[in-house]
């Protein structure tokens, strides 16, 4: 990676370390609830993925290790990655305050191959991880080389039509490209997770269009099994959402989809 891509990753690090602690505080991530036995995984996953027991699991960008933890509860083999330092001593002390077997690395996702050199058979990652990354073809590549033969690649992902817009106005605003290449930069005051906060996010991110995803994906070797899109979000973080069924929110006039979902099997 460039010494340009390296100072984008270092301030994404900075700003993660500091919303792990705002985010731990936080309702949106309710710790407390969750140490009780709640768990942080959604109707999307849980489905695709089904009986994890007995199953060795690697997750991508886990932040502080909730759907990490959330797996294992189910008897998956977990381990965690992040880049985020505070977020891996969180995932830790969580891991080990309930007394669950899962093991947290930090690096960054495209690094994984270095650090972790066991094959899984699940690599999951979900909501909000792909913006992260300048090409996905490297983390493509790390993630067929992750798994065993015959394991299950599974991503579910806010569809990058939400990403066309700028959301720090009044009214949200399509800016930036489906296409676009080039990184984009926002800084704002709060998190997704409390907007009120008075934290500086500083972020550097990048659009992918589904037509980048499911190449880089098949071009390391794994076999697609579907692609599937929806209208339904089960995280209120963008503005003007309803909430049409308990804990599932869509926009008002579902001109497009919130999520994407892509299963895939490596050979």
């Amino acid at each position: 990676m460039s010494e340009e891509f390296n100072k984008y990753f270092e301030t994404n690090k900075q700003t993660w370390d500091k919303k792990v602690d705002v985010h731990a505080r936080s309702k949106f991530y309710d710790i407390e609830i969750f140490k009780k036995g709640k768990s942080s995984l959604k109707r999307y996953e849980l489905e695709a993925l089904g009986d994890v027991s007995g199953k060795s699991l690697l997750h991508l960008q886990c932040h502080f290790g909730q759907d990490t933890l959330s797996w294992s509860r189910m008897g998956a083999q977990c381990t965690g990655v992040d880049i985020s330092e505070k977020g891996i001593e969180l995932a830790k002390q969580l891991s080990e305050e309930l007394q669950l077997e899962a093991t947290f690395v930090c690096c960054n996702v495209l690094n994984t191959s270095d650090y972790i050199k066991d094959q899984f058979d699940i690599v999951f990652t979900s909501y909000g991880v792909i913006g992260w990354l300048p090409d996905l073809k490297p983390w493509a590549r790390m993630i067929a080389e992750r798994l065993e033969p015959g394991g299950v690649f599974y991503i579910v992902e806010f569809h990058p039509i939400v990403w066309m817009f700028d959301y720090l106005g009044e009214t949200p605003e399509i800016k930036y490209g489906y296409h676009q290449k080039e990184v984009i930069y926002e800084e704002y005051k709060g998190t997704y997770a409390d907007t009120n906060s008075d934290m500086l996010s500083k972020e550097f991110g990048w659009n992918h269009g589904l037509g980048e995803v499911v190449s880089s994906l098949s071009e390391a070797g794994l076999d697609i099994e579907y692609l599937r899109e929806y209208d339904a979000s089960p995280y209120e973080i963008f503005p003007g959402l309803l909430e049409k069924e308990k804990g599932m929110f869509e926009t008002k006039d579902k001109l497009y989809p919130l999520i994407f979902a892509i299963k895939a099997i490596k050979g």
